[in-house]
Parts: structure tokens; sequence; C-alpha cells
């Protein structure tokens, strides 16, 4: 009875142990999805500082990124002047392209651009800078000043 006794509570601690292997498992898969959906919104392009530069009629953008070198480039995509009801101004987006979006997120990059507006016709506007799904940033940009000879 001694040994019955004995195999049992080792197969009920073989029963246990597998279970609490399982149980682990189950929650280190669990973080580790967790951490690669967060990882996915903490390194995408996101902007650390948008101005308007009235001087240069310029937007001065600063991006932080992730990648393996400090190369990347930025260029924008603008799209439509949409007039706007009421104020008599405009709006437009202009999506932030980064040259080298499918870099190694191996380490945090800082890069400031400036984007020259001398060919923007499209004002006064609300301009919406967009990078990634979920990354905007919204400024006004006035009146192109008048040039002086």
């Amino acid at each position: 009875m001694n040994t019955q006794a004995g195999r049992w509570s080792a197969v009920t601690h073989r029963g246990s142990w597998s279970r609490h292997r399982r149980r682990h498992a189950v929650c280190i898969l669990l973080s580790g999805l967790a951490g690669g959906m967060l990882s996915d919104a903490t390194h995408a392009d996101t902007f650390a500082n948008v101005y308007y530069s009235a001087r240069k009629d310029q937007l001065v953008v600063t991006m932080v990124y992730r990648g393996t070198n400090p190369d990347h480039t930025f260029s924008l995509k603008w799209g439509q002047c949409k007039d706007i009801a009421e104020g008599g101004g405009h709006e437009i987006a202009a999506e932030v392209l980064d040259s080298q979006w499918q870099d190694v997120e191996q380490s945090d990059f800082k890069k400031t651009t400036r984007f020259s507006l001398a060919g923007l016709r499209c004002r006064p506007s609300k301009v919406t800078l967009r990078s990634a799904p979920r990354f905007f940033y919204t400024l006004q940009i006035p009146e192109r000043a008048i040039q002086k000879p």
C-alpha cells in the first residue's frame, strides 16, 4: 500500500508540474504577444517636434525613429487641398515618408528635416502631418508673406 501511495503522489506531482509548465508557457506566449504589439507602437516613426518657421517659410519636423543607421531621409507626400466652410481657410494633409521604412529596429535616432513651403498654394491652411497610422500633428500655416523687392 505504501508503494501504491508513493506512485499516486508521484503521478499527482508530475501532473501538477505539467499543468504548471503549460500555464507558464501560456504566460510567456501572452507576454511575448503583448510585447510585440507594444514594440510596433513604440518603434514607429514619431514626431518629437514640429513647427512653422515664418522667416524661412518652412516646416521644421523632428522625427524619432529606430533603425541600423542615422541616414534615414524624410519626405512629404501631400494630399488634396480642401476648403474649410467656416473661416474661409483651407486644410491639407501630408504623409511623412521614411526612405528606410523597412530598416531593422536596432537603435534610436532623432533627425530634424526642413520642408520648404514655397510651392504650397493651399494657404492659409490647417496642415496635418501623418506618420504611421496613429501618429499625427496638426498646425496652422499662415498666408504667404509678400516678399519685398
